[in-house]
């Protein structure tokens, strides 16, 4: 992305390109993008139209952070909540101001206040929602009962403190539970992670607690594919498996930025890409960090590691966090829980309604 020259328009806001092949190609997968921008505070839905074109949905979230999908609900970590969605496919088609027009409605169904305890990655799991919770330095399950129920940390971690100590972020699932996470170190003092950010990041083992692979620059977003282990690391711009019994790197691909943000159908995975803070005393040692500056979604194909499409946002997205598939969804709507729009639309087992807002007792 170029730097917006004085005298010339600037780009509307959300503004993006994109390789010609990408919406047929989100056509053919049967699927929805989304991403969070926690720098924008926006959740973004991408989908194609007719195979020919991306349309865009941004929706506001206070500092979106971790998505996670489950059959037909979604939650949202953002700055002290997560937020817990559902979609009603009726109240999508018969939806006031576009009816007919979305296959899908996510709307808010319950809060959980988490108080500002940094929510990274958010998974659902076979029993309840998981989140990373980075303040903490722990993996934790979101209920009604507290703020945050912990479930493990890693054997370096003395104690749960608001200390950010290694600046746990990312989570793996697998089988509907937790198995590996991402770390910028094994130090356990407020944030010691900051030293030596390139150099030092893990990731770990949450059975056996165990460091499966070190030295790493900078993890981030570790999913587990056909039981294979791919990790971002964001200061090299790589995608990489690793093998967790000998911890051996082998490179995917390699991409020009910050990379944060994985996900996969098929055979394709979409990776987030940020544009780096120039100001930013933790971006600006990255040796890439003059080149990093685009924002955006890369289309890796998986068998190959060969690049197989873009979006390249022109304004508005720097930061992305999250990069997710709405499997099954050519057009899905998502409402935020701030506006008073999403108060009108009801659902029971049996029926939905959109209330009239003139009607008042």
């Amino acid at each position: 992305m170029n730097e917006h020259q004085p005298g010339t328009p600037a780009p509307p806001p959300f503004s993006c390109t994109y390789s010609p092949n990408i919406p047929e190609l989100l056509q053919q997968l049967n699927c929805t993008l989304a991403l969070s921008t926690y720098q924008a505070g926006k959740v973004v839905l991408l989908s194609s139209v007719d195979g020919e074109r991306l349309i865009q949905l941004p929706r506001t979230f206070r500092k979106p952070m971790g998505i996670a999908l489950k059959g037909s609900k979604m939650a949202i970590a953002t700055l002290d909540e997560a937020i817990v969605l559902a979609n009603s496919t009726e109240l999508a088609r018969h939806y006031p101001e576009k009816p007919a027009t979305y296959d899908a409605l996510f709307m808010p169904r319950a809060t959980y206040y988490t108080g500002q305890v940094d929510i990274h990655d958010l998974e659902w799991g076979s029993d309840g929602l998981y989140a990373v919770n980075t303040s903490f330095s722990c993996i934790c399950r979101i209920d009604d009962n507290y703020s945050f129920t912990p479930v493990w940390k890693p054997s370096f971690i003395s104690r749960l403190a608001h200390e950010d100590r290694c600046h746990l972020n990312g989570m793996a699932m697998e089988e509907g539970r937790p198995r590996f996470v991402s770390a910028f170190n094994t130090g356990d003092s407020r944030q010691s992670w900051r030293e030596n950010i390139t150099k030092t990041g893990v990731l770990m083992d949450i059975e056996t607690g165990e460091v499966v692979a070190g030295g790493l620059p900078m993890p981030h977003s570790p999913r587990l594919y056909d039981g294979r282990l791919y990790v971002l690391l964001s200061a090299t711009g790589e995608l990489v498996h690793i093998d967790t019994v000998s911890g051996k790197t082998e490179p995917v691909c390699r991409l020009d930025g910050f990379v944060r943000g994985l996900c996969r159908i098929g055979d394709y995975a979409f990776v987030g890409l940020s544009r780096l803070r120039k100001n930013s005393s933790t971006f600006a040692q990255l040796p890439f960090a003059h080149r990093a500056r685009q924002a955006g979604i890369a289309v890796v194909h998986l068998p190959t590691g060969a690049m197989s499409g873009f979006i390249r946002y022109q304004a508005s997205v720097d930061e992305i966090y999250d990069v997710r598939v709405v499997p099954g969804l050519r057009r899905p709507n998502i409402l935020n829980p701030y506006e008073a729009r999403h108060r009108l639309g009801l659902s029971t087992p049996e029926a939905t309604y959109w209330a009239n807002p003139q009607n008042k007792q």
